[in-house]
C-alpha cells in the first residue's frame, strides 16, 4: 500500500528540512556523547543516565524515521498558484466569528503542519474542510462536538514564504 500523500506549503517543507538537519548533525552527536560518558562509568545494567540516553537515541531515529517518510510523501502546494479570492491550503483567512462576535486569522496548511497554538488548520479539520473553496464574505457552518458555529470570511491572502 502507498503511503498518503502529505501536503506542505513551502514553509511547512523548510521547517521539517531543517528539524531533520538538526537531529542527523547535533543531536545524533550530542546523544552518542551522553551514551559514551555512560558507559565510561562502569555497570550499565543499573546506570540510570545510560538507559535515559539510549531512550534518547531512540526518540531521535523514530522522529529522523517520521520527518523522512512525510518528505519522501511530501506534495507541496506553490502559494504562488493559489487561487486569489478562494480559500485553499496555503491561504490566511481572517473571520468574524458570529457567535462570539470577534475576529480570528486561521492559515490553512495540509494535516502534517497543523499548529492550533499558531493558528494553522488542517484543511482536514472541519473548520478547514468548511473553509476550502469559500470566498471573502461567504459566511460557512461548521458542525462542532460543541454544535454550530459560524464564521463570515473577512479576508484571504496567500502565506507569504
Amino acid at each position: 500500500m502507498a503511503d498518503k500523500k502529505m501536503i506542505l506549503t513551502y514553509a511547512g517543507l523548510k521547517e521539517l528540512e531543517d528539524e531533520v538537519q538538526n537531529l542527523k548533525v547535533f543531536k545524533r552527536k550530542d546523544v552518542a556523547e551522553k551514551i559514551k560518558e555512560a558507559r565510561a562509568q562502569g555497570d550499565l545494567s543499573e546506570n540510570a543516565e545510560y538507559d535515559a540516553a539510549k531512550e534518547e537515541q531512540a526518540e531521535i531515529e523514530s522522529r529522523i524515521a517520521e520527518i523522512e517518510r512525510v518528505l519522501k510523501n511530501a506534495e507541496v502546494v506553490d502559494e504562488d498558484e493559489v487561487e486569489i479570492g478562494t480559500v485553499n491550503i496555503g491561504c490566511r483567512v481572517k473571520l468574524f466569528d458570529i457567535e462570539f462576535d470577534e475576529e480570528i486569522e486561521y492559515y490553512i496548511v495540509g494535516s502534517t503542519e497543523a499548529d492550533s497554538l499558531k493558528n494553522k488548520i488542517s484543511n482536514e479539520s472541519p473548520v478547514g474542510q468548511a473553509l476550502i473553496g469559500a470566498k471573502s464574505g461567504d459566511t460557512i457552518k461548521v458542525d462542532t462536538k460543541q454544535g454550530e458555529i459560524a464564521f463570515k470570511i473577512l479576508e484571504i491572502q496567500r502565506i507569504k514564504r
